[in-house]
């Protein structure tokens, strides 16, 4: 009965040994993964961005950055703390062929999604009035999210407007913004800060139509007897103005 009763005792030793050596090694295990997680998380944090500074000359009117542009934007793509936004029209109504520039969107760059400034809001009077003066006809006069009203001011259209702009230039995000020549981003940039954005954390980085580093995409397909674009490449929000609700501002 005395043997019965030790090796019952020895078996539930043994047993609780078993029990904590596996607990044991179970914290041991995952808090070896724990630190692995923080180590990499931490080293994978980005680098902070530089403070914006205006470039110069006729860049400077453009208000594009000093720091981050077309020749240094290959840098600071792929970080998790900004978004990135080509402004252009996939097919821009505009003859920009009058002034070296196209109206398709033939490249645009790895990581940048495609929102259309035209499709945010009217192009200022003066602009239209400038680009006259340069042989450039025909820029977008259709649906937009907002109407410009005599003072500059926004006015959305649509019920949705603000959540859809909010959405595509999330205010937790550094903002990227692109285009052919660099006025669309600038009125973007205007647009954001006006009605909510801070305007330290909106980059205007450059103008397309300049860049020369290792991630353009080309949308150019030249296999058929005339030029066509595969657009299916591109990453483009599509603003359905059809489904949205409209706001009478009369």
């Amino acid at each position: 009965m005395s043997e019965f009763i030790y090796w019952t005792m020895y078996k539930m030793k043994n047993t609780w040994k078993t029990i904590v050596y596996s607990i044991l090694s179970g914290l041991m295990f995952w808090g070896i993964i724990w630190f692995i997680w923080v180590r990499n998380s931490w080293i994978c944090l980005p680098t902070p961005l530089p403070a914006q500074e205006l470039s110069e000359w006729l860049r400077w009117v453009y208000g594009i950055d000093k720091n981050i542009n077309e020749k240094t934007i290959d840098n600071y793509l792929h970080r998790s703390d900004v978004v990135y936004r080509d402004v252009r029209m996939l097919e821009d109504s505009a003859s920009w062929e009058n002034k070296g520039g196209t109206r398709n969107l033939e490249w645009f760059v790895e990581w940048f999604e495609v929102v259309p400034y035209a499709f945010l809001t009217q192009f200022p009077q003066e602009y239209i009035d400038q680009k006259a003066s340069e042989n450039v006809f025909g820029l977008y006069e259709w649906d937009t999210l907002f109407s410009l009203d005599e003072e500059w001011g926004y006015v959305a259209n649509y019920e949705e407007s603000m959540e859809i702009l909010e959405y595509l230039f999330p205010k937790d995000k550094y903002i990227f913004l692109m285009c052919g020549a660099g006025w669309y981003a600038n009125f973007t940039k205007k647009m954001l800060v006006a009605l909510w954005r801070d305007e330290t954390k909106i980059y205007n980085v450059w103008w397309y139509w300049n860049y020369e580093w290792n991630h353009g995409i080309s949308t150019i397909n030249n296999n058929w007897d005339s030029v066509t674009y595969d657009f299916w490449k591109v990453p483009y929000y599509n603003i359905d103005f059809d489904s949205l609700t409209e706001i009478n501002n009369d």
